[in-house]
């Protein structure tokens, strides 16, 4: 089997070729991203394995049609990235399910903990023997109200975490897991009352028609003022004009994001260099009460190498033929 890689970094490498030993892969790695522009580089190859970032619509897979590749592997869990429908079934459609949950829900927690005892403005501060408390006041989380959103794996997890402190916890899920919330301790109810009366809200849904800006303006009006929000998940599932207007008003009290709307052309690049372009992320780095992290959260040395090891798995259960364990679901 040959192998297109694409938008891949120097970590990705390292990992896939020392897993790769044991599967013997021919693999080609591409630093651009797939998309219309570069569809043209997976002539000659079997599979192609995209991240979050690629681009695979009607157009790509036409493409990938033509051009008789096998499979399209994603090497992340998400596929909102992928136009499933437009492979007409035609071509499976393979992703990561789960390669390490602890590591979201570990940092999903970093980021509420940095924001509320302000670890990235205290560090800045010593660094140049500021010793000053002003500005650095936090709360304590125990006894406080956690909003879950999507009670997966890793909201679960960190249902988990949060519970170690002491907090109550409400969620929301469309298929509730009536089962850890015993287990847990927590309460489902409805998106109205979770945000109602939550002082930190949590992200961990997937990205759908109907979950697309789940937080806006409505929603954001429905919150405690001084609320904490944090996104590990994917970023249209928070409007960012909506978000930056409660900042600014004071509605929205911290916010934590390790996923942006509009990511795909800064986030996993060296930017450092040159003027950043998005007005919208550019505003939302000013704020000091926001946590912008690269999408980093999944990016961990137990995840890489789950990550590896399943797509390659993916990978030879199409070469030998036999039934594909994480197909996402095609309707013709």
């Amino acid at each position: 089997m040959k192998i297109a890689f694409f938008d891949t970094k120097p970590y990705d490498r390292d990992m896939f070729d020392r897993i790769n030993r044991d599967f013997g892969f021919k693999i080609k790695y591409f630093e651009t991203k797939l998309s219309e522009d570069s569809v043209n580089l997976i002539k000659g190859y079997d599979v192609v394995c995209v991240f979050v970032n690629d681009t695979v619509n009607k157009i790509v897979i036409r493409e990938l049609m033509k051009n008789d590749i096998k499979m399209i592997a994603l090497r992340c869990a998400g596929y909102n990235n992928v136009d499933v429908a437009a492979t007409q079934c035609k071509i499976p459609v393979v992703r990561v399910p789960a390669y390490s949950p602890h590591a979201i829900a570990e940092h999903t927690v970093a980021l509420i903990l940095a924001l509320n005892r302000k670890i990235y403005r205290a560090y800045i501060r010593t660094r140049e023997s500021n010793f000053s408390l002003h500005g650095l006041m936090g709360f304590d989380m125990y006894g406080k109200t956690a909003g879950i959103i999507g009670t997966g794996k890793i909201g679960i997890l960190t249902i988990g975490i949060l519970k170690g402190f002491g907090m109550n916890v409400l969620a929301y899920d469309v298929y509730p897991n009536h089962e850890a919330a015993t287990q847990y301790g927590f309460k489902y109810t409805t998106l109205d009352e979770l945000y109602k009366n939550s002082d930190i809200i949590s992200l961990h849904c997937p990205l759908t028609k109907e979950t697309e800006y789940l937080i806006n303006d409505t929603s954001i009006k429905l919150m405690k003022k001084g609320v904490m929000i944090i996104n590990t998940g994917r970023g249209k599932l928070v409007d960012t004009r909506a978000l930056i207007k409660g900042l600014k008003n004071g509605h929205v009290g911290y916010a934590g994001l390790d996923v942006y709307e509009e990511e795909r052309d800064f986030f996993f690049e060296d930017q450092s260099d040159m003027i950043l372009t998005d007005d919208i992320l550019a505003r939302l780095l000013t704020f000091n009460n926001v946590i912008i992290t690269s999408h980093q959260g999944f990016f961990t040395q137990e995840a890489l190498e789950s990550i590896a090891l399943t797509t390659l798995n993916n990978i030879k259960e199409l070469s030998e033929g036999n039934e594909l364990t994480n197909r996402i679901v095609c309707t013709p």
